[in-house]
């Protein structure tokens, strides 16, 4: 659930910032959890819930920035759109993958796999190059992703694992997708608020047909209700809020390290409250993952 931190431009950092962004990536790594809390309710309608509402939230809450940078967000409808279904297709994909492959598995492997989504699309699209620090981070997230299949396909019915994986892929592209449109946007003159507020907000729309059809669970479970209420206002609205309040004083640097807290905080939770067990396959992935992430962190900073 990680918003692109390419935006900051601060070269300082202080401690309250640093603090409300590590709080925001927290919020974000207890999404996978949550969602088990409401196992009735699906994976497609807990995905429509929390970006749904919390996309049509953000963009709320920039109303008067959307307003301003109209002419801007009207000249650059592709990527707008783009961004959109993008922010869409991300929670359905993300929940179902988490659902198939279990919480740990599918929430490491799509917060691993969104920044080396993005940094291919900036080769193809943008002509960024990339380094042999970058492909040696590439490689041990891979590696990372295949320790993690193959432990996690233990337990679990043989075709759940790599489709769930497949799935957590998919979330992980289209999340680094709907950051690269909104970098692009912010590029053309468009602020950020208006930016991630019209990609967001017309992201959400989309998904209200598919919480209209899927969302009748939550009108009949008070347990499904709380979650998804949860879910939208807490790690999506306000865990978004946070995190852009701390880039006002934390350096881009500062802030890629540390939302590396949120895919430990979702395998924690995972083992700790959901009772998932990972084998020495898994934590062998989990630690090439991290490899993987810190050294992108340090490429991007």
């Amino acid at each position: 659930m990680r918003s692109s931190v390419e935006g900051a431009q601060q070269n300082t950092s202080s401690p309250g910032g640093a603090l409300l962004v590590l709080a925001a990536a927290v919020l974000w790594g207890t999404t996978g959890t949550a969602a088990t809390f409401a196992p009735s309710a699906g994976p497609i309608a807990i995905g429509a819930a929390a970006m749904g509402v919390g996309g049509l939230l953000q963009a709320a809450v920039a109303v008067r920035a959307l307003r301003r940078d109209a002419v801007i967000l009207r000249a650059h409808p592709v990527l707008v759109l783009l961004g959109a279904v993008s922010v869409a297709i991300y929670p359905l994909a993300f929940y179902a993958g988490m659902h198939l492959a279990g919480v740990a598995v599918g929430t490491v492997v799509a917060l691993a796999s969104g920044p080396l989504f993005a940094a291919i699309l900036e080769r193809v699209i943008d002509r960024s190059p990339l380094g042999t620090q970058w492909l040696v981070s590439a490689g041990l997230g891979l590696a990372g992703t295949v320790l993690l299949t193959i432990d996690g396909a233990a337990g679990r019915s043989s075709g759940d694992v790599p489709l769930g994986v497949g799935l957590a892929l998919i979330a992980g592209a289209t999340y680094a997708l709907y950051t690269w449109v909104a970098r692009r946007l912010m590029g053309a003159g468009a602020g950020s608020r208006a930016a991630m507020g019209s990609v967001f907000g017309i992201g959400g729309l989309l998904l209200v047909p598919v919480l209209i059809v899927s969302g009748g669970v939550f009108l009949t479970d008070s347990r499904n209700l709380a979650v998804g209420v949860y879910m939208a206002l807490v790690p999506m609205f306000l865990g978004y809020l946070w995190f852009g309040m701390g880039l006002r004083t934390v350096s881009a640097k500062t802030a890629t390290a540390l939302t590396l807290a949120e895919p430990a905080v979702a395998a924690v939770l995972a083992w700790w409250i959901v009772g998932e067990r990972l084998g020495v396959l898994g934590l062998a992935g989990i630690a090439c993952i991290a490899l993987c992430l810190a050294g992108l962190s340090w490429r991007r900073s």
